[in-house]
């Protein structure tokens, strides 16, 4: 029978206790010394899988999946209300290395609330955003501002649907005035309309309607007449 030499292979023994102080699948809850707390699943001693992380300073608690260290997948944020010293939902919904990404809903406070999309903490792509005083917008966003298709309604019952640049109206557009009974379609830029047209809309329910009724437009060819003005006012700009 051969002889077998035993091996000097065998790791140091500080190189075990090292791996062995790894911290791997689910432990109980870590403390840290500034007072946050850890309770979860863990890899190569990162945060990875289900685990719930509580910050003592500002005072925040998250809940939901991580992955390397950092918040990934879907969870929910919650911070400290200091007059009752109950946690109040901040934010729900999907994340990606540590930031906001995905679908998610966003609490500004009781009033202001965002759902929708969202890219590198930022709303991107399609939300609804209820203002504080009443509004609501509904359509396309690129970093936290209107851009694209979108329609928002206003608290005094105007309204406007149509294209957005950077927060502000831009291209064709149509704006609708709940108190005169009157709306407006035609061009804009940078928040201002260029050139359109005006005519009477559900008049009679307005609250205050003008005299008399907005005249028709006697053009032969309408449509015409505004691309000749916008391509004016291209010109010029």
């Amino acid at each position: 029978m051969p002889y077998l030499k035993p091996s000097n292979n065998t790791l140091p023994s500080s190189t075990l206790k090292e791996i062995k102080s790894q911290k791997c699948g689910l432990r109980h809850t870590v403390f840290s010394v500034n007072g946050n707390e850890y309770t979860g699943e863990w890899q190569d001693s990162k945060k990875h899988g289900k685990g719930t992380q509580i910050w003592k300073r500002p005072g925040a608690i998250y809940n939901g999946e991580w992955k390397f260290g950092k918040r990934d997948g879907y969870g929910t944020y919650s911070v400290l209300i200091s007059e009752s010293k109950e946690y109040a939902r901040k934010y729900s919904g999907g994340w990606k290395n540590g930031k906001k990404h995905g679908y998610g809903t966003y609490f500004y406070n009781n009033s202001a609330v965002y759902e929708g999309e969202w890219r590198e903490d930022q709303r991107s792509g399609w939300g609804r955003m209820y203002f504080e005083n009443g509004d609501i917008y509904e359509g396309e966003w690129m970093r936290d501002k209107h851009h694209g298709q979108g329609i928002i309604r206003f608290s005094n019952g105007n309204w406007y649907e149509g294209n957005w640049h950077d927060g502000k109206k831009s291209g064709d557009g149509k704006f609708y005035y709940s108190d005169k009974g009157v709306l407006y379609e035609g061009f804009w830029v940078d928040g201002v309309a260029k050139c359109g047209t005006l005519s009477d809309s559900e008049r009679d329910k307005a609250p205050t309607p003008a005299k008399y009724p907005i005249p028709k437009l006697q053009l032969m060819d309408m449509e015409l007449v505004l691309k000749e003005a916008k391509s004016a006012y291209h010109d010029q700009s």
